[in-house]
């Protein structure tokens, strides 16, 4: 049987990883999650890895979130939370990423899934997407707060309400008119189009990148609005003299 959790490294300087398990709508295992954190680790010690996409496998499904069957053997309360923990250890990870992230999107986004989407940095998806977290129609859980924070700054509160309360979803359109998607592409262009913002990505400075990432996700999440430590970094780094130099010296237009 086939690893469902596989990274590619491309020459271009992005990597790629794939969750592959259509048969479960690429569903999550625990061990699932563990593939994918170590994948992340993987890059993030690869210094020609300057952009990371995250897509599904088999036309259907982004991911579709923890798998169901995971959740039989819960007792009471105190296995949620240690479960939306582990959740959030995934989720805070992805959204640490240094590197400009980007979430290929062909199927659907929902819970588990949407929530991952939501932590990278651009998301780009086909006609046929749709976006949401019916778990007031499924499990009856719940998400945490720093997931419904993520899909409030990305979404707006009256969007996020209608998705979780009413267990409604987003179509492709909506969620581009609303800016969370990136760009609509049909699906045999998808890659490509994937692949074209990555180089664009590629291209420009990884200092500022990982220093607007970081600002954000502290905003958001933590409502945090230290940046000493950001602004030193980005001062400090050999790319900001270099480029004031080839600036002041006319090199660059």
């Amino acid at each position: 049987m086939s690893e469902p959790v596989k990274l590619t490294l491309h020459p271009s300087g992005a990597a790629e990883i794939v969750i592959d398990r259509p048969e479960r709508h690429n569903a999550m295992t625990l061990d699932m999650y563990e593939s994918l954190l170590a994948s992340i680790g993987e890059c993030e010690q690869t210094r020609d890895v300057r952009c990371l996409l995250f897509r599904g496998a088999g036309g259907k499904s982004f991911i579709s979130g923890t798998d169901i069957a995971y959740f039989k053997n819960f007792r009471d309360g105190r296995d949620g939370v240690a479960y939306e923990a582990f959740v959030e250890r995934v989720i805070d990870t992805v959204e640490r990423i240094a590197i400009p992230t980007i979430a290929v999107i062909d199927g659907w986004a929902v819970g588990g899934g949407l929530a991952l989407a939501t932590a990278c940095d651009f998301r780009l998806c086909t006609d046929a997407s749709r976006f949401g977290a019916p778990i007031a129609k499924t499990l009856s859980n719940t998400l945490s707060s720093r997931n419904i924070a993520r899909l409030q700054a990305a979404l707006g509160v009256p969007r996020v309400k209608k998705m979780l309360l009413l267990a409604d979803y987003l179509t492709a359109q909506e969620a581009s008119a609303c800016g969370f998607v990136y760009d609509v592409c049909p699906q045999d262009a998808l890659q490509d189009a994937a692949h074209a913002l990555a180089q664009r990505l590629i291209a420009l400075s990884p200092v500022t990148q990982k220093a607007v990432k970081e600002s954000v996700r502290r905003i958001v999440v933590e409502q945090r609005l230290d940046d000493e430590d950001l602004i030193e970094e980005v001062y400090g780094s050999a790319r900001f003299k270099d480029a004031v130099i080839a600036f002041t010296s006319g090199s660059r237009s």
